[in-house]
């Protein structure tokens, strides 16, 4: 079965938004810790400050698309804010200027996050939602991949980093304009056509999405920045002209492999998935704490984009299998919420312990937490059945 255009039409935004992005997100470690004299802790309050401050939003966007005639709108704008701020990065003269355009850069996502999954869940049947998801999040993979390639092509050719920062605005562009003329998002009648009566209350997410959402905000507290990782490579003696390298070749596993993986638990089980992807997550953490040669960093980052592959589709999918159709703006909101909410706490203790103990201790944390969630997910979140070939529109 093809894919909605809709489902397309957004898999190509976010690739070209994360062409973006990544051409940006692994210099920006060396930038802060080189250029402007940060820290890693410094680095820490810019990553998890930036997704705390969004998620919010996520939630109060996620709530609002459901009662909205159209979800687009929001996806919109955005993605507009972040596409603006972004590329400013390349005129930061201080740490604290690239956490303020960190900070509006996430807000921007914070807008669309949710309102765009949601109209993932409302185009795409019940029996496709693990490959749609897989799908947009193997798009936005490729994105990255290609960011840090251009990036690496542009530092080759002799530019300096805020050159290559402002050349990021190109892609940004792009992606707008696919947005804008590529999207045709139907208006909604039934469910969320407009805003809920006075007294009318919203539509219950349940216990079971409760105790998803609580599983998942253990296991990103022990999930920090990819920032952390970056900084790890430079530690075993990766050097800063091969980091995009390595980053894209991380993505390039995630790119090729989160379709196949999202179509996979289709037909094994959203909760399968994700246990066998939090289990590579605790491996390749517990391995980055003793990895001390770059060819084992290079493989730990292949093996950790299989996590990726096995979570990010699937995780959406029973976001959207866990709550009733009507409410699923809310239930992206929270969802994006709670785990970007998680980010800042995950990535203060991450970035704490890595000033204080070394980096085997704050990866080795990352890791139990982990291992700790899969036995949460396994015991406490039962999977609703799924409807065949039933549209969830």
């Amino acid at each position: 079965m093809k894919l909605p255009r809709t489902v397309k039409a957004l898999g190509f935004v976010s690739l070209l938004t994360d062409v973006s992005s990544e051409m940006i997100y692994p210099l920006l470690p060396a930038f802060l810790t080189g250029v402007l004299r940060a820290g890693p802790a410094f680095l820490g309050v810019v990553e998890g400050l930036a997704e705390t401050v969004a998620s919010l939003l996520k939630l109060l966007a996620g709530r609002l698309s459901d009662q909205l005639p159209r979800r687009k709108p929001l996806v919109v704008a955005g993605y507009s804010l972040s596409s603006v701020v972004r590329p400013l990065v390349a005129l930061a003269a201080a740490p604290w200027h690239v956490l303020a355009l960190r900070v509006a850069d996430r807000v921007g996502k914070g807008v669309r996050g949710a309102p765009r999954d949601a109209i993932v869940a409302d185009v795409t049947p019940a029996s496709e939602l693990g490959r749609a998801y897989g799908f947009h999040r193997a798009m936005d993979h490729a994105g990255a991949m290609a960011g840090p390639l251009i990036a690496a092509a542009l530092l080759g050719w002799g530019l300096g980093l805020r050159l290559v920062f402002a050349w990021a605005a190109v892609p940004a562009v792009l992606s707008l304009l696919v947005l804008l003329f590529g999207v045709r998002e139907a208006t909604r009648t039934s469910v969320g056509a407009g805003p809920a009566p006075e007294n009318a209350r919203p539509a219950p997410l349940g216990r079971g999405f409760r105790l998803y959402l609580t599983v998942l905000a253990v296991f990103t507290l022990g999930n920090s920045s990819d920032a952390f990782l970056l900084l790890r490579a430079q530690d075993a003696g990766v050097p800063l002209t091969a980091i995009p390298l390595l980053w894209a070749f991380h993505h390039s596993v995630k790119a090729g492999f989160s379709t196949w993986a999202g179509g996979l638990s289709d037909r094994l089980g959203r909760r399968a998935t994700i246990l066998a992807g939090w289990s590579v997550y605790a491996l390749a953490y517990a391995g980055f704490a003793m990895a001390s040669r770059p060819l084992e960093i290079f493989l730990l980052f292949a093996f950790y984009g299989f996590f990726h592959a096995l979570t990010e589709g699937p995780e959406r999918a029973l976001v959207a299998a866990l709550a009733p159709a009507e409410a699923r703006g809310r239930a992206f909101g929270w969802f994006h919420a709670v785990t970007g909410a998680m980010l800042l706490p995950a990535s203060l203790l991450t970035g704490v312990l890595w000033q204080a103990l070394g980096s085997s201790v704050a990866l080795g944390v990352g890791a139990l937490l982990a291992a700790l969630s899969a036995v949460g997910l396994l015991t406490l979140v039962q999977e609703p059945p799924r409807l065949g070939s039933e549209a969830t529109a």
